[in-house]
């Protein structure tokens, strides 16, 4: 699994829609705090959301958590679903 930031591949920026459709391109599950990406993600197919709310986890603990999400859900498994942190 590759990990990278929208800012890192220069779409820092643009819209939760531009996003979630860059994050498709790219094959890619979409990590954030942001709610609107659910209310994306129940209206139209993607890799897969994972939410947090901001301030809920400190960032190791996100990490832990991602980590076990990362080795234990298939690719198929994330498809269209939202996992909460």
């Amino acid at each position: 699994m590759i990990a990278f930031s929208a800012k890192e591949i220069g779409k820092l920026g643009l819209s939760d829609e531009e996003q979630l459709e860059t994050a498709i391109r790219k094959k890619a599950v979409i990590f954030t705090h942001d709610v609107d990406f659910i209310r994306l993600a129940v209206k139209r197919e993607h890799l897969g959301i994972i939410y947090v709310r901001q301030r809920k986890l400190s960032i190791g603990e996100c990490i832990k958590k991602l980590k076990v999400i990362a080795e234990t859900t298939s690719q198929e498994d994330m498809c269209n679903k939202i996992f909460f942190l």
